[in-house]
C-alpha cells in the first residue's frame, strides 16, 4: 500500500487532519454543541464566521434561510444585521417549534418566520414577494438535505438571488459521511453537493465562488467547513 506521510505541522498535514476531524466531529455531533444568544445553532463556528464575513462585506437587504430548527442561525444572521443597522431575515421551517422565542428575541423585529415546506407554493410565494423589492438577496439552504429536496429548493430560490450574491448549499459534504457509523451509504449520491453540481451544469448564470478571506496571516488556503463548494454566486 502506498501511504503518503504528511508533516502534521504543514499546511497539507493540517488539511488532512481537518478532513478526519470533520468526519469524526460529525459522528460525535460537534455542531450540536454550539449556541448563539441561547439558541442552538447546529453549525461549526468556522462556517458561521465565514458567513459573517460575507454578510458584513455584502450587507444584504434580505437573507432567506430554509430550515430554522432551534432558531440559532436566523437569530445569528439577524444579530449581524442589527450590528450593521441594515437587513432582514426570512426563515422557513416545516415544523416550526421556536417561533415565540425567536420573535421575542432582541433581534426579533428583523426576522419573519414561515411554517411550511420550503418547496411548497405558499412559502415560495411569500419569499418571492419579500425579495422582489430587494437589491441584495442571499439564500441559505439548510433544511432537508436530500438530493431531491435541495434540487427543488435551488430551482425555486435561485431566481431570487441578486447579481453578485449567493445561494449557499449548507452541509454540502454530507456525501463524505456515507461511511461513518452514523451515516448512510445512500448519501454518496443522495446529498446536497450532487444537487448543486447538477444545478450548476444547467445554470451558467451561477458559479462556485468560495468567498475570499478578508484577513489571512497563515499558510492556509482552504476553509474548515461543512459547506465545501457550497457558495454559488450569481454572476
Amino acid at each position: 500500500m502506498d501511504i503518503t506521510v504528511k508533516d502534521i505541522y504543514s499546511r497539507l498535514g493540517f488539511e488532512e487532519l481537518t478532513k478526519h476531524w470533520l468526519k469524526s466531529g460529525w459522528q460525535m455531533r460537534v455542531p450540536y454543541t454550539y449556541s448563539w444568544m441561547g439558541f442552538p445553532i447546529l453549525q461549526i463556528p468556522d462556517d458561521m464566521i465565514r458567513a459573517q464575513e460575507v454578510i458584513f462585506q455584502t450587507k444584504p437587504d434580505l437573507i432567506i434561510e430554509t430550515g430554522v430548527a432551534g432558531g440559532g442561525s436566523v437569530v445569528y444572521y439577524a444579530s449581524l444585521m442589527q450590528l450593521v443597522g441594515h437587513g432582514h431575515v426570512l426563515g422557513i421551517e416545516k415544523g416550526l417549534r421556536c417561533r415565540d422565542k425567536v420573535e421575542n428575541s432582541i433581534v426579533g423585529q428583523r426576522i419573519t418566520l414561515i411554517e411550511g415546506d420550503s418547496v411548497g407554493p405558499e412559502a415560495i410565494a411569500i419569499a418571492k414577494r419579500m425579495a422582489e423589492t430587494k437589491k441584495r438577496v442571499i439564500v441559505m439552504l439548510d433544511s432537508n438535505h436530500s438530493w431531491k429536496h435541495v434540487a427543488a429548493e435551488l430551482e425555486a430560490y435561485a431566481p431570487l438571488v441578486t447579481k453578485g450574491m449567493y445561494i449557499v448549499v449548507c452541509d454540502s459534504n454530507m456525501g463524505d459521511f456515507a461511511d461513518v457509523p452514523r451515516g448512510n451509504p445512500e448519501w454518496e449520491t443522495d446529498n446536497p453537493r450532487t444537487a448543486a453540481e447538477e444545478f450548476l451544469a444547467q445554470h451558467p448564470e451561477f458559479t462556485v465562488d468560495q468567498p475570499e478571506w478578508p484577513h489571512n496571516e497563515s499558510e492556509l488556503q482552504s476553509p474548515i467547513t461543512y459547506w465545501p463548494n457550497a457558495w454559488l454566486k450569481r454572476k
